[in-house]
């Protein structure tokens, strides 16, 4: 083996060389920078992403919120059974397929949908990017979530 080699290598394994650590980190940090508006409407940043698929869709199964989310029925229905603990939606077997969960959003869910539209609100100074930065931001994250793998 060369030491060319080798010295590639241990570039290659470089935490600065690594595109998946900015992007974590960076995910990472802005969950962080909501907690505290999170916390004042009493949910996480995944049942905050829950509920918002929740009030656009109303009623949804949990295969298909998964595919909204990107998150597993593994992930989704721990946090989908606290959220009807504290009263923002219902789960109920599908009537046309027992192994299907349909996840409704209750009154009181919808009310929470006030106090969370403050959310994004208040986030807005908390990322430090134009409109335009933003805008690039988004498309680019996307055409890494849409990629088939």
């Amino acid at each position: 083996m060369s030491v060319g080699h080798i010295l590639m290598n241990d570039q290659i394994l470089k935490l600065e060389n690594q595109l998946c650590f900015p992007l974590y980190a960076a995910a990472k940090q802005v969950v962080n920078r909501y907690k505290p508006y999170l916390d004042e409407i009493d949910l996480t940043y995944t049942q905050y992403i829950s509920m918002m698929v929740l009030w656009e869709h109303k009623s949804i199964g949990v295969k298909e919120m998964g595919r909204y989310l990107h998150l597993d029925s593994g992930t989704l229905t721990p946090l989908l059974k606290r959220l009807e603990k504290k009263g923002y939606v219902t789960r109920k077997r599908s009537g046309r397929d027992e192994r299907s969960v349909i996840i409704t959003i209750t009154e009181a869910g919808e009310k929470l949908k006030k106090r969370a539209a403050e959310v994004p609100l208040k986030m807005k100074g908390c990322i430090p990017l134009t409109r335009e930065e933003a805008q690039t931001l988004y498309k680019l994250l996307y055409k890494i979530l849409d990629q088939e793998v």
